[in-house]
């Protein structure tokens, strides 16, 4: 055997200082920990694996400090074998800086801005969403702008985002579809 058949000039080795893989590991327990704090409807979202999602359901039920402890160190150990970005997405999300959920809420407001102050924004929109309830649509348009003319408080124009709501689905988390979350 030659030392060719060892040696490949095209495989490069990446070193990772143990201080590096020791942030890492941290940084997993620490998100399996936020995840934690989730109910069951939002984990099932993420489509975790089972083990994973037994062992925080787990912790939920522990009291006593060292099993607590423990159980950490064991949701970040089985951390190491999930992707985290669409769980720290969900997070972000949870907790309201999210660009995605943002630029989505942003992307609805536009568009009621629009339908309450041009009569076309509203044929555009029942074209692009032909399953619109176009009555149900008009009528809260009509209502949400008597509001601002009267000064009344904003009642149908709150109506008319959740209406919008309704059409326009949120993008969905790391660029999954969303499954149907089961409560067990």
């Amino acid at each position: 055997m030659s030392n060719e058949q060892f040696e490949n000039p095209d495989d490069e080795i990446i070193y990772v200082s143990k201080s590096e893989m020791k942030r890492d590991m941290t940084a997993l327990q620490e998100l399996g920990e936020k995840l934690a704090t989730l109910d069951k409807k939002q984990l099932a979202t993420l489509n975790l694996p089972e083990r994973l999602y037994d062992a925080l359901i787990e912790l939920k039920r522990l009291t006593a400090h060292g099993a607590i402890s423990r159980q950490k160190q064991f949701i970040g150990k089985l951390m190491r074998h999930v992707d985290p970005a669409p769980i720290q997405e969900l997070l972000d999300k949870i907790a309201g800086v999210s660009d995605r959920h943002s630029g989505w809420l942003h992307q609805l407001e536009r568009l009621r801005e629009n339908l309450l102050t041009d009569a076309k924004a509203v044929e555009s929109f029942v074209a692009d969403y032909p399953q619109v309830d176009v009555q149900r649509l008009r009528q809260t348009i009509r209502n949400a702008q008597k509001e601002r003319e009267q000064q009344k408080p904003p009642k149908n124009f709150r109506e008319l985002f959740q209406l919008l709501k309704e059409y326009i689905p949120e993008p969905p988390i790391g660029g999954q579809p969303t499954p149907e979350a089961d409560d067990e």
